[in-house]
């Protein structure tokens, strides 16, 4: 039974997601549902609502994915499902779809961690690129810089000591009023507006970690719109999201260029949500290029939460004997892999 397909199953958090990838890593369909009108009243994911909607719009999604790729259950090879992180009910949903998919047709199940599956979204779209390489995962729910000797080999050299950076993102938009997601809105507000027009500080740490910090500058912004209305002063919301979005990129170019200046480490791999951020590629591009480093990053729908990067890596998992058992459960919290020789 199979023939060298993986169908994969994503449901880490607001996005309902399936796709084909067949054996060789090449997609062969993606669907995938978007929650974001269903919490934008919200202001942010709420998980019961996540999980119930994951209940309505998986199956339809799975019928699709296996549709476009024209393929049927009998013809996969293995399942690959996110196991985690994310919201735990989320989670369930999805894997144990993947679970009774299995089950019923005696199939492998691969489990993936939701983090690395994001790194491997450039290996999916560059299939050139080979490690050494420095990863910076920046998502709603994680901000981590890894470095990665070799495939699926990790040592993480910084996170975040606070906020991740797309939570600080839809925090600021929905205290400015831009609606959820706010990423994008900040993004899109951001080039209209001065980034030199509102001096927050910039959380660049000195304690010789690559850790990143963005509470600060999260009160900072606030402190001065509210500061602002009190005084009765207009507040130009371009000018405040172009100065909010330069301190955060600030920071994090700067961790960057100084991990890539002391590892000797030459590419630098965006990944997850915010590795769509336009001012964040441009401005990292331009420092690494300095530097004689390359900047990779994936197309915006890899970017974002998506079953095909999790059916690429369950291909790779599949290849290496990375198999687990159906009784394998969820988790709300699952790090990435740290490796010794990393």
């Amino acid at each position: 039974m199979g023939t060298g397909f993986i169908l994969g199953i994503e449901t880490s958090c607001d996005e309902t997601s399936a796709a084909v990838v067949e054996r060789g890593g090449r997609m062969l369909s993606l669907v995938t549902s978007s929650q974001a009108r269903l919490h934008r009243k919200y202001g942010g994911v709420v998980p019961e609502v996540a999980g119930r909607a994951h209940l309505e719009a998986l199956l339809p999604a799975i019928r699709e994915a296996l549709s476009q790729a024209g393929i049927g259950y009998r013809d996969l090879e293995g399942v690959a499902v996110t196991r985690g992180p994310g919201l735990i009910g989320s989670l369930l949903v999805g894997l144990t779809a993947a679970k009774a998919i299995c089950f019923a047709l005696g199939l492998p199940l691969l489990a993936v961690n939701h983090l690395e599956a994001h790194i491997y979204a450039n290996f999916m779209h560059f299939p050139e690129l080979e490690p050494p390489l420095l990863s910076f995962v920046v998502s709603g729910g994680h901000t981590l810089l890894v470095h990665m000797p070799a495939h699926r080999r990790y040592r993480v050299l910084g996170e975040t000591l606070d906020d991740a950076a797309g939570e600080a993102y839809d925090k600021i938009a929905r205290f400015l009023g831009l609606g959820y997601p706010g990423g994008p809105e900040i993004d899109r507000l951001s080039g209209k507006g001065n980034p030199q027009a509102v001096p927050f500080p910039r959380a660049l740490l000195h304690d010789g970690t690559y850790n990143f910090s963005l509470s600060g500058l999260k009160t900072a912004v606030i402190n001065y719109v509210r500061r602002m209305r009190e005084e009765g002063k207009e507040v130009c919301v371009e000018d405040v999201a172009a100065s909010f979005q330069a301190a955060v990129v600030e920071a994090q170019v700067h961790t960057l260029v100084r991990a890539v200046e002391e590892t000797g480490v030459r590419k630098v791999a965006l990944a997850g949500g915010v590795a769509a951020n336009r001012y964040l590629r441009s401005k990292l591009g331009e420092a690494l290029g300095e530097k004689g480093a390359e900047l990779y990053y994936p197309p915006g729908y890899l970017c974002a939460d998506n079953a095909a990067m999790v059916a690429y890596l369950g291909w790779l998992m599949l290849e290496e004997g990375d198999v687990v058992p159906l009784d394998v459960d969820a988790a709300a919290s699952l790090p990435l892999p740290e490796t010794q020789e990393a």
